[in-house]
């Protein structure tokens, strides 16, 4: 199939994100929420239904709702309640789920970030409370249930289906990812799956506005996972209707389930799609409508933190941060944190953001660890920062002096000079002005070069002044230097 083919199609993309609350105990037991004890110990009589048990709602996972509902301005309704989602499958001890389908607890809402160099608005439809199921755990010759996740807390936040790229999916998901943090909400962390992705993806011809049948991609607990299946089933619909023209798409695609699979790098069938009178909703009996007041959710609303996308604008506007550092810095609010700890110790944001996002960053890449995890303190890197705009560094050495920062985090970048004298910049000014006589007497060219007004040519004289001093003598001292000599009052 001729490639250009795709470029006349486009996709329609939906998401579900599934959030674990970070309560401290379950949505309605009083057993643990947390993750990684052994299994089948944080549970109660409710978690695992035994008869005659009755669920009582956790008034912390409503806070966290209504928290959520408030910072992407969406509607929290005063009047919600849970509904019985009935399917039979090991991991649901009840075979039903606790949920919200008819009457959800937030409606509409927004997300503002950036995609590229456009600032998209995406909506949401809805978002609603209800309780995770246990976990599988295969073995070699058994399978076994944990249900110490079963009744865990989580909202579940729905998009319209207002995307339309891949790239948009992965920034829209980002953000409510950022905004999650920055709630204290959940600790979203994706390899224990506090945060999980269904994908809704249909396919159409470029200008139409009809919605086709669509397929889910189920569990994605990555970005770049959830952004490779989406480009595979984009295709495998478009190669699909490409040689079948003329049948109706609903012959061709039928609404179902599919997951990821990593090694074969394509979307693979799990099961055909159930539909809503499948599950058998109905009214939850054991639980009472919700009801909130006006006060209760503006007192909440008085409590919103200063929200990622906000974050990101400020440090563009006061701390002339480029956009896409800005967005790098504030979709992870502990290195958002990190870095306004950091400014602490200087007043240059945009040489701390540099050190923090580059260069510390690339040292830890290989470690497999972030920067606010490595045991660098964020005043280091700040300190760090501010000795080179001293002087008492040169760029090349507090290079240096980061490699010893990872080798040995938490030691202060200026014992770290102390107990490496020969790192210490160049101090003997002779010493320098005869290194620069010898690099000017070597290069008459770049002389005449610079006086016909190339500038290149002065800084290929201020790089070998670097490199005869391996990288020890100070910027400043340097280009006065050059400059007096090649140039004399």
């Amino acid at each position: 199939m001729d490639p250009n083919i795709f470029s006349e199609w486009a996709s329609v993309i939906g998401l579900e994100i599934h959030v674990e609350l970070n309560t401290k105990s379950k949505l309605f037991s009083p057993a643990l929420n947390r993750f990684g004890d052994d299994p089948n110990t944080n549970i109660s009589d409710v978690c695992t239904g035994q008869p005659g048990t009755l669920p009582v709602l956790n008034k912390e996972a409503v806070r966290k709702a209504v928290l959520f509902g408030c910072a992407v301005k969406a509607n929290i309704e005063k009047y919600s309640r849970f509904d019985r989602k009935s399917y039979f499958y090991p991991d649901s001890p009840r075979n039903f789920q606790i949920t919200q389908f008819a009457r959800p607890i937030i409606i509409g809402g927004e997300i503002v970030t950036d995609v590229g160099a456009e600032t998209k608005t995406f909506k949401i439809r809805s978002a609603h409370l209800e309780d995770d199921a246990g976990m599988l755990k295969h073995f070699s010759k058994f399978a076994g249930v944990d249900y110490n996740r079963a009744g865990v807390p989580l909202i579940e936040i729905v998009s319209e289906p207002c995307l339309f790229t891949s790239q948009e999916a992965i920034c829209y998901a980002m953000a409510i990812k950022a905004i999650l943090q920055y709630l204290d909400v959940s600790d979203c962390n994706m390899e224990e799956g506090s945060l999980r992705m269904d994908a809704n993806i249909s396919v159409r011809p470029k200008g139409s506005t009809e919605l086709r049948p669509k397929i889910e991609i189920k569990n994605l607990n990555s970005f770049t996972f959830m952004g490779l299946a989406l480009d595979s089933e984009f295709k495998r619909q478009v190669r699909l209707y490409e040689s079948n023209r003329g049948v109706a798409p609903e012959e061709l695609i039928e609404q179902a389930t599919y997951r990821w699979d990593v090694e074969r790098k394509e979307t693979v069938l799990m099961r055909r799609k159930e539909r809503a009178e499948d599950y058998r909703y109905f009214l939850e009996p054991d639980l009472p409508p919700l009801v909130l007041e006006d006060e209760y959710i503006d007192a909440i609303r008085k409590q919103l933190p200063e929200l990622p996308y906000e974050r990101e604008k400020r440090y563009i506007r006061d701390l002339s941060i480029p956009r896409d550092a800005a967005l790098i810095l504030t979709n992870e609010k502990a290195l958002a944190d990190y870095f306004e700890e950091g400014l602490k110790q200087t007043e240059n944001a945009r040489s701390l953001c540099n050190w923090i996002i580059v260069e510390f960053a690339g040292r830890l890449k290989e470690k497999g660890t972030s920067v606010w995890n490595s045991g660098i303190l964020p005043s280091h890197v700040g300190k760090l920062v501010s000795m080179i705009d001293r002087g008492t560094l040169t760029g090349k050495i507090a290079k240096t002096i980061a490699d010893l920062m990872v080798e040995t985090p938490g030691k202060n970048p200026e014992t770290i000079l102390e107990e490496n004298p020969a790192l210490a910049p160049m101090s003997d000014t002779k010493e320098l002005e005869a290194i620069v006589e010898t690099v000017l007497k070597e290069n008459a060219q770049s002389i005449e070069d610079y006086l016909g007004g190339r500038e290149k040519a002065f800084a290929y004289l201020v790089g070998q002044v670097m490199k005869a001093t391996q990288g020890k003598a100070p910027p400043p001292v340097v280009n006065e230097l050059l400059k007096k000599k090649i140039k004399p009052d």
